[in-house]
C-alpha cells in the first residue's frame, strides 16, 4: 500500500522583502535550476516550541497613536495585530515608567505605605491601557503579555532615586505585593499578563534613567523568598516570572544562580534577555549553556531596537545600509569597539532572529511599536529607531523595512510551532524552519550578499525551487 503522507502535496507560497523593493511581495515560485543551492527540511528532528513574536506597548507608543486621526491609528495596529498583518502573538509592556514614557512615574506614589493602600494604575488609563485593548480587539488569536518594572518606588529603594539604587531588605515583601496588584488591576481591566521580568536590566543603564540593580543572588533570593510564593499565595502561580532581561554576555553568571537549585528553579518559567552588547554577534555559546542548564525553561528575547541614533524618515534605503550606529559606536570601552560597528538595521533584525531561534531563544520582542520622527516622545531624550514611524502633526504614518523584516517571522511562525532541522551547503545564507501546529511549514531565508540565488528547498519527497534577491529575507510557507 502506498503511504498517503509521501503523497501529500504542499501547497507554496512565498514572500520577499529587499533592498529592491518587495515588501512581504508575494513571489512566484520558479523552475527548477542546475546548481541552485540545496536546502533539505528534516522535520524529525526537533528543537524548542516557540512562543511567539512581537513588540512592546510604551507609553510614548500609547500616546502618539492618540494623536493620530482614527483612520491611522487603526491602520498601524491592523498592521501590528490584524490577520493581514503581522499578527503579533507576544508582546511587552512597562510596569510604571521607563525612558519611553512622559515622565517619571510609579503606582505607588505614598512612602512607606507598606500594604500599598494608595496603589493605582490611573497613569495608564489616558494612553497605555486603550492601545492595548484596541490590540485585543483587532487580534483575533490573542497575544501575550510579558511586562516589565524599570524601578520599584523609589521610597523602596537604598537611594530613595528613580535611577540606580538597590530594594531595601524590608521592602521585600512590598516589592512582591507591588506585582501582585499590578497584576490584579490589569486583570479587572481585562488584561490578563501572562509574565513578568523582575526588573528590566538589573546592571542598570549608565545611570541614565529609571532603573534598579540586583545582582545574580540578590534577584533568586527575591523570587525563591518573596515574589514566587507571594504570587502562588495570591492565585497568580500560573504567571510566568522571568529572570535576568539584559544582555547575552552574562547569561551564564545568571542562569548558574537561577537554576542553583530546585527550589529557585521552581519559580523561574525562564531568563529574558536583550541584544546589545553587540551589533553583529549572537553569543551562540551562551544562549547554548542558558538551554542546556535547564532546558524546559523559557529563553526569551524581550527588547531590541535600532539605538543610538534618530531614525531615518521615509527612506527606505537607509534600512539596507550599513550606515547605522549604537550607543557603543561612541561611549564602548576601546576594547569593545569592535562590538559596536556600523551596521545594517534590516541585517541586525533578521540574523540575530534567526540566530536566536537557530540556539534556542523561543520568544523574540521588538521594543517600541510606534515612535515620531525624532525617536521619541521620551524623557530622557533617549532616541531610538521603531519599524512603525509616525508624525502626528501631519499624521502621516511611515511603515519601514524593520516592519516587514519582523512580520516574516510573526506572521508564518506561530506559537506552539516546533523548529525543525535542516541542511544548509551556503553559509552566506542564513536559514530557519519551524512546523506550525497547523501543520504547516515556514522557512525563513535571510541572503545578506549582493548577488541572488537559487534555492532548492526539499521536504519529504517534494522538491521547491525559489530565487532569492541579493539583500533579501524571504519566508516560504508550505501548506496542504
Amino acid at each position: 500500500m502506498m503511504n498517503c503522507q509521501s503523497q501529500k502535496l504542499w501547497k507554496v507560497n512565498i514572500y520577499e522583502t529587499s533592498a529592491s523593493g518587495n515588501q512581504l511581495t508575494k513571489i512566484d515560485a520558479v523552475k527548477p535550476v542546475e546548481n541552485s543551492i540545496k536546502i533539505k527540511l528534516n522535520p524529525e528532528q526537533k528543537f524548542q516550541k516557540i512562543t511567539g513574536f512581537g513588540g512592546a506597548f510604551t507609553e510614548s507608543s500609547a500616546y502618539l497613536l492618540n494623536k493620530l486621526s482614527k483612520a491611522n491609528r487603526e491602520k498601524v495596529l491592523q498592521l501590528y495585530f490584524g490577520e493581514d498583518g503581522a499578527n503579533y502573538s507576544l508582546t511587552r509592556t512597562t510596569i510604571a515608567s521607563c525612558d519611553f514614557s512622559l515622565k517619571n512615574y510609579t503606582y505607588a506614589p505614598v512612602a512607606d505605605d507598606k500594604e500599598l493602600k494608595h496603589f493605582s494604575v490611573q497613569e495608564d488609563m489616558n494612553d497605555l491601557v486603550p492601545m492595548i485593548k484596541e490590540a485585543q480587539k483587532i487580534s483575533k488569536n490573542g497575544f501575550k503579555i510579558l511586562a516589565s518594572p524599570w524601578t520599584s518606588p523609589p521610597w523602596m529603594k537604598d537611594n530613595n532615586a528613580w535611577i540606580n539604587g538597590k530594594l531595601l531588605p524590608q521592602y521585600n515583601e512590598t516589592f512582591a505585593l507591588y506585582f501582585s496588584k499590578y497584576l490584579t488591576e490589569y486583570k479587572k481591566l481585562g488584561i490578563p499578563i501572562w509574565g513578568i521580568t523582575v526588573i528590566n536590566e538589573p546592571h542598570g543603564n549608565g545611570g541614565n534613567w529609571e532603573s534598579m540593580l540586583f545582582t545574580p543572588k540578590e534577584m533568586t533570593d527575591f523570587v525563591e523568598n518573596f515574589l514566587g510564593p507571594k504570587l502562588e499565595k495570591d492565585g497568580y502561580g500560573n504567571v510566568k516570572i522571568f529572570g535576568y532581561d539584559q544582555n547575552r554576555s552574562e547569561l551564564k553568571n545568571w542562569v548558574d544562580e537561577m537554576y542553583r537549585s530546585e527550589k529557585s528553579s521552581k519559580y523561574f518559567a525562564g531568563t529574558a534577555i536583550h541584544w546589545y552588547d553587540s551589533t553583529f554577534k549572537i553569543f551562540e555559546d551562551e544562549l547554548q549553556y542558558a538551554h542546556q542548564k535547564n532546558p524546559s525553561k523559557h529563553l526569551i528575547q524581550t527588547e531590541a531596537c535600532i539605538d543610538g541614533d534618530i531614525p531615518k524618515w521615509k527612506d527606505d534605503s537607509w534600512y539596507w545600509s550599513a550606515e547605522a550606529t549604537d550607543w557603543g559606536f561612541d561611549w564602548a570601552k576601546e576594547e569593545e569597539k569592535y562590538l559596536h560597528p556600523k551596521y545594517v538595521p534590516v541585517f541586525r533584525y533578521a540574523g540575530d532572529i534567526i540566530g536566536c531561534l537557530n540556539n534556542q531563544v523561543d520568544g523574540w520582542i521588538d521594543w517600541n511599536m510606534v515612535l515620531d520622527k525624532n525617536g521619541g516622545p521620551n524623557w530622557f531624550k533617549n532616541w531610538c529607531g521603531a519599524p512603525i514611524l509616525v508624525d502626528p502633526e501631519k499624521d502621516e504614518v511611515y511603515v519601514t523595512p524593520l516592519y516587514y523584516t519582523m512580520a516574516h517571522f510573526s506572521k508564518f511562525i506561530r506559537p506552539d510551532a516546533v523548529r525543525i532541522g535542516f541542511e544548509n551547503p551556503d553559509s552566506d545564507l542564513k536559514i530557519t524552519a519551524v512546523k506550525n501546529q497547523d501543520g504547516s511549514v515556514a522557512v525563513v531565508i535571510f541572503n545578506p550578499s549582493e548577488q541572488a540565488k537559487n534555492i532548492e528547498i526539499s521536504l519529504e519527497n517534494q522538491k521547491i525551487s525559489t530565487k532569492i534577491s541579493a539583500k533579501a529575507l524571504q519566508t516560504v510557507h508550505l501548506t496542504f
